[in-house]
Parts: C-alpha cells; sequence; structure tokens
C-alpha cells in the first residue's frame, strides 16, 4: 500500500470504437463508489501510461479490445514501455483485466496479457471481464462491480 492511508489503483486501457472504452468507464465509477473512501483512482489511456504509474499504483485494472485474437496494439505498447523498468518492482501487483471482443471469444487477448502480467508476477485477484459482441447493461454493470470489488478489496488490504 502506499505510504499514506489512501491506497492507488491505476486504470490503464485503449479503445479504438468505444466498447472498451464504456467498459472502463464503469469499472472507474465502480471504483469510485461513494463507499470506498481511501482509494485514489487514476485513469490513463495505454499510449500515455508508463512506469512512473506503475510505480504509484498499488493495483492495476487493465481494459482492452481483442484485436485479431490479442490485446490491443496501445496495451501492448504499454507493457513495452514498462516491462523492464518495473519488472523487478512491481512483482505481486495485484490486477484484474477487462477485455472486449465482437467475434472472438476473448482468449486469446486474456492469454497475452496473462503472459506479459506473469512475467512481472503481478497477482490476478478477479477472473477477467469478458464481453463479446453488443454492449448491454449487465455487461456494464459487469464492470461496475469488477472496479468496485477491485478498490474495495484496496481499501480492505485484501490486496
Amino acid at each position: 500500500m502506499a505510504e499514506s492511508d489512501t491506497s492507488h489503483l491505476l486504470v490503464v486501457s485503449h479503445s479504438q470504437t468505444g466498447g472498451t472504452r464504456r467498459l472502463v468507464e464503469a469499472a472507474v465509477a465502480g471504483a469510485r463508489a461513494d463507499e470506498i473512501e481511501q482509494v485514489e483512482v487514476r485513469w490513463r489511456p495505454a499510449l500515455d501510461a508508463g512506469p512512473d504509474d506503475l510505480r504509484w499504483a498499488d493495483a492495476v485494472i487493465l481494459g482492452t479490445p481483442e484485436n485479431f485474437g490479442y490485446m490491443s496494439g496501445g496495451l501492448k505498447d504499454f507493457f513495452d514501455r514498462s516491462y523492464y523498468a518495473v519488472v523487478e518492482e512491481t512483482r505481486g501487483l495485484p490486477y484484474a483485466l477487462i477485455v472486449k471482443g465482437r467475434h472472438d471469444d476473448g482468449s486469446g487477448a486474456t492469454r497475452s496479457v496473462r503472459r506479459i502480467t506473469t512475467g512481472l508476477g503481478w497477482k490476478e485477484v478477479q477472473p477477467p471481464l469478458i464481453v463479446i459482441g453488443d454492449l448491454e447493461g449487465e455487461h456494464l454493470q459487469q464492470a461496475t462491480e469488477l472496479g468496485q470489488t477491485i478498490a474495495a478489496g484496496l481499501e480492505l488490504g485484501l490486496w
């Protein structure tokens, strides 16, 4: 946890067509729920986020579309620029993943992210939220709950 009583939740995402963005917006709203008082949320586009954001974070939510059975190029770029800079500093970092796909089942993007987070030594603390096809209210509610769960877990010291 950070030096103060406030924990830091970093949200890093990339979205081309807006579906991933809507899911991540819902997750951020959940993480910022009124009931959660001791968690600061920082949301960064993947192309702008970097090692200093990860050093600040006590947990991370990653959001990506599934592109050609892989994570987005934007999220991959974030990992490419950050991996070696933080690999020894962020071991054990709790994270959760949101994947938005159109036609694939989300497994390719999930596998590609897990390969990298495994190398970093991060700990997946929530099953990935994978949404395929059109977004519906229930998907946004699931994303809200994911954000709230990660933030509440931070606040309670569960991870």
